[in-house]
């Protein structure tokens, strides 16, 4: 976990078009406020950059003493329409005049609109419905059932495997920390369920053999027949990296869950909405999942999530067997509904692919600077990574990768805590609102962090 120094110091003031720096950091006056939260809350809440955020509009965060960053944590791939978008805001109001609030899974108006958006973005909308939660990990956990579920409805239990990948992050829940891939994170279990399997993802860089073979040995070597897998789930791009999935590998994935009638999971909860500069970033790869996870961007906001999936499958459980108690709430849901409606008709995810043909050449021209310790660049429209290594190996270097945080953070580009398995990943994601002229003013100041880091 990141340790940030809670000691104010001296930086560079800096005043620009977007970005205001004009205290030590951390703010002196922010102090008690940590020292507060340290009393009344777990420690595991803290280890992001010291910053109280007061205000969060578009793409800039503001705190009460007048510092502005250029935003590229988007609250963890949250606001993809922008912080605060007026419409977002607009409908929040319209519910809470109406006075809506909370209505269990009792009917309501915006919640048949939203399934239906949403239902509109399968694949095949017609072969697909909708359930909606609040989580991510509530998703996960929902595809983890159903996958098992059909299985067992129509195989029977011998049919019982789930799989997912190695450094894979499905959530924080029991279900969805069985089917992550860090081990780390599942020690507290003692005794693990052992029909959750993981298998190498092929990133290239952690581990260089990208072929499908490699699936397909690794099974066997556990000795588990594909007639005996009920689900596999991978991330769309593994959040770590981010890692994507080789297009050939993915094709090769969907065929053989075809092959053995195996349950597909896209576990989109970060990548969709846009995020790559396609709505959902299976369709770089061409294929066709089950079962869809969707969270965070969904709404630019408020907690809610979604599992898209195939009819026959969502439909095994019977009226009010399969619920949440905040399933589309009203709030959450008026603002997936706006929130969604402003990335269509505002083109963000064809702004997402632009800005991305800017960005990633921009990283890479910045990276052919030190290739030794910037390891690994990968990214897609609006989001990428940078593997922070010793020079020399592909050892994980989290001191450095940290160091270069904090230093885009004293030049008034905040991301969130450096990611990855030993947090050794540099994580670049904007609000997909972002426009060009402030990309390419944060990329300079992310330069700037680099050589007074690397240089």
């Amino acid at each position: 976990m990141a340790v940030y120094s809670l000691e104010p110091v001296e930086v560079p003031h800096i005043d620009t078009k977007y970005r205001t720096i004009k205290t030590k950091l951390p703010v002196p006056e922010s102090l008690p406020i940590f020292e507060q939260l340290k009393k009344s809350e777990p420690q595991s809440m803290m280890g992001q950059p010291p910053i109280i955020w007061h205000k969060a509009e578009d793409f800039i965060v503001s705190d009460p003493w007048g510092n502005r960053w250029i935003d590229w944590s988007s609250c963890v791939l949250v606001s993809n329409a922008g912080h605060g978008a007026e419409e977002v805001k607009q409908a929040l109001r319209e519910v809470i005049d109406q006075s809506l609030l909370s209505t269990y899974v009792f009917v309501h108006e915006r919640r048949a609109q939203l399934t239906s958006m949403l239902q509109a973005l399968a694949p095949k909308p017609d072969d697909y419905t909708v359930f909606l939660l609040s989580t991510g990990s509530e998703a996960t956990e929902n595809c983890i059932k159903l996958s098992k579920t059909y299985a067992l409805e129509k195989h029977g239990p011998q049919k019982k495997y789930f799989v997912s990948f190695v450094n894979a992050f499905h959530g924080r829940t029991m279900g969805s920390q069985l089917a992550g891939g860090w081990e780390k994170q599942k020690r507290w279990m003692v005794d693990r369920d052992p029909t959750f399997i993981q298998v190498p993802f092929p990133d290239g860089f952690k581990n260089e053999d990208t072929s499908f073979d490699l699936f397909l040995k690794t099974l066997r070597d556990k000795g588990i027949q594909p007639h005996e897998i009920a689900g596999v789930m991978s991330e769309s791009y593994q959040g770590g990296g981010p890692d994507f999935l080789p297009v050939e590998y993915a094709q090769k994935l969907e065929a053989f869950c075809r092959e053995h009638d195996i349950v597909l999971t896209m576990d989109e909860v970060q990548a969709g909405f846009g995020r790559t500069g396609k709505m959902f970033c299976f369709e770089h790869y061409g294929i066709t999942p089950d079962l869809i996870a969707c969270g965070k961007g969904i709404s630019s906001s408020l907690p809610l999530s979604a599992v898209i999936g195939r009819r026959d499958i969502m439909g095994l459980y019977a009226p009010g067997s399969m619920t949440s108690t905040h399933s589309a709430s009203p709030l959450p849901v008026a603002a997936a509904i706006a929130s969604l409606k402003v990335i269509q008709s505002r083109g963000l995810v064809e702004h997402a692919a632009k800005m991305g043909e800017i960005m990633m050449p921009e990283l890479a021209r910045i990276q052919a600077k030190y290739p030794g310790p910037l390891g690994c660049l990968t990214g897609k429209g609006l989001v990428a990574g940078i593997q922070v290594v010793k020079p020399g190996t592909k050892e994980p270097d989290p001191d450095t990768a940290l160091a270069i945080n904090i230093a885009c953070m004293h030049r008034g580009v905040l991301m969130f805590a450096p990611v990855g398995g030993a947090g050794e990943c540099i994580k670049i994601a904007p609000p997909l609102t972002i426009p060009e002229d402030a990309l390419r003013e944060s990329i300079s100041a992310f330069e700037e962090a680099v050589d007074a880091v690397l240089g």
